[in-house]
């Protein structure tokens, strides 16, 4: 049989259920002052003690401790039975360190679960961060002992832990201190999880007492089977009538239980007074750099390329939000495309047209680095570029140079030519001999000096793209930013 698909509630309860079991944490800030003890509650100092036990070079420790109070531990990633975060050490790329130990069983969460359920007490520690010793010490042990820590790390050191893997148990120890539900998850279940089983142990435990209590008199009179075709007994005419009055939303009758009136949620909001919203915060100056991905064997991406990516959707979201901020509140402006939909108002273009392929993929090339060089990273991703488009990887960087140069109109110029009508482009002669600048011959949009390997292309936004060459070559590469005015374009570019 085909398995039914869960329903929306269901899938729902899965998503947060997941999402409960897994927690990310931003880089921790680098520690500064008095270089005492790295934690400062006893479960954190008990989580390094199991780390200290156990470790094979004190050194490596002592470094470890350094690369954790330095900051050079990024984003750590916490799910049951797995830490991971990536750690800055001596070359560029981070490495992958990962910190496994084993969860609890069922039954071991069930006892600890029935534990903190008869002891209001351990709840309300943990509710205030604070991780109960009794807890600890129970029949389920929490806190790693020796051995139970096992270190992985991408570095070449096989070191048992090496420095990267003992930075990241160090500023665990400061995500335990502050709470104690981190290492409940590295066991196996989320806070959320927890809480909402606790609630239902405690539910179960008042229901069980209220039973015990309650006098003899006060029990609902024994369940009788119903005959054949009729409807169950109760016990009473009195207490069926009650139970037709429940079912037809009529009040009971007089000395039976009473229905209390009640308000619907949607109609004791409706009036309720919104506050308004805050003001948007202001755009950074510029988009951020994502970090660097670590280097490691098997991995289903490649790291440079997601960088490459991430890059790029940090400097889309900033543009993104900086055209937002700039059309102002109620002006009309659709956020999925950047234009304005009110009557009476300009269209604005987005930010990021769509592009063909090919056309996109210089975009990205040109503006994930604007400042780099041709170092062997450009290199490898001209090459790669290259492959994917059909083209070579001189095309390529070509190309990345005319984007920088003038962006979408740059590459245009760079790819070809057209006939500017009479006005600007006819007048720039002129005004480049009345400068005392060398003749230029024109041909299309283009002004060229071949013999001392000068151009000047003439662009339909009205600017001027200076192109050099080998003299003689014919071999035309963009120079230079563009200027509107001729004059100014080829005495920067006869300076160079």
């Amino acid at each position: 049989m085909t398995p039914r698909p869960a329903s929306g509630r269901a899938a729902a309860a899965d998503r947060l259920a997941r999402a409960d079991r897994s927690r990310t944490f931003p880089p921790l800030p680098a520690r500064t002052g008095a270089r005492g003890l790295f934690a400062e509650s006893w479960w954190g100092s008990a989580w390094l003690d199991a780390l200290e036990t156990t470790a094979l070079d004190s050194a490596r420790l002592a470094r470890g401790r350094t690369y954790a109070r330095d900051g050079h531990v990024d984003t750590i990633n916490v799910t049951p039975g797995r830490i991971v975060a990536t750690v800055r050490g001596s070359r560029p790329r981070p490495y992958s360190a990962e910190i496994r130990l084993n969860t609890l069983t069922d039954q071991e969460w069930d006892g600890l679960l029935n534990a903190v359920a008869a002891e209001p007490g351990q709840l309300t520690a943990l509710l205030a961060k604070k991780l109960p010793q009794a807890l600890a010490d129970g029949g389920a042990r929490l806190l790693p002992g020796p051995g139970d820590l096992v270190p992985r790390c991408s570095c070449p050191d096989h070191g048992r832990p090496c420095k990267h893997a003992a930075a990241l148990c160090f500023q665990v120890a400061r995500l335990l201190d502050a709470d104690p539900f981190v290492l409940l998850l590295m066991r196996g279940r989320g806070e959320r999880e927890l809480l909402d089983a606790l609630s239902h142990r405690n539910a179960a435990l008042t229901a069980r007492e209220a039973r015990a209590h309650r006098p003899a008199t006060h029990r609902p009179p024994p369940h009788r089977p119903a005959p054949l075709g009729g409807t169950p007994h109760t016990g009473t005419a009195a207490s069926a009538a009650a139970a037709t009055d429940a079912a037809s939303g009529e009040p009971a009758a007089a000395g039976g239980p009473r229905a209390l009136p009640g308000v619907l949620a949607r109609a004791a909001l409706a009036d309720r007074p919104r506050p308004p919203l805050p003001p948007p915060l202001p755009a950074p100056s510029r988009p951020g750099h994502p970090p660097a991905l670590p280097d490691a064997d098997h991995l289903p991406f490649d790291p440079a390329a997601l960088e490459f990516l991430a890059a790029d959707a940090a400097a889309r979201a900033h543009a993104c939000v900086s055209a937002a901020g700039s059309a102002g509140p109620g002006d009309g402006r659709r956020p999925e495309d950047g234009r304005y939909s009110g009557g009476g108002r300009p269209l604005v273009p987005s930010p990021f047209p769509a592009l063909p392929v090919w056309e996109d993929a210089v975009r990205l090339a040109a503006t994930a680095h604007p400042t780099a060089g041709l170092t062997s990273a450009t290199r490898a991703l001209y090459r790669d570029l290259a492959a994917a488009t059909g083209r070579t990887t001189t095309d390529v960087a070509r190309s990345v140079a005319a984007w920088r140069q003038g962006g979408r109109e740059g590459l245009a110029l760079l790819e070809a030519a057209w006939n500017p009508p009479a006005g600007d482009f006819d007048r720039a002669r002129s005004a480049l001999l009345a400068a005392d600048l060398p003749a230029l011959r024109p041909r299309h949009n283009h002004l060229t000096d071949a013999e001392r390997g000068i151009q000047l292309r003439f662009g339909h936004d009205h600017r001027w793209y200076p192109y050099e060459s080998e003299p003689g070559a014919e071999d035309w590469w963009p120079t230079g930013p563009a200027d509107p005015d001729p004059v100014g374009a080829l005495t920067t570019l006869l300076a160079r």
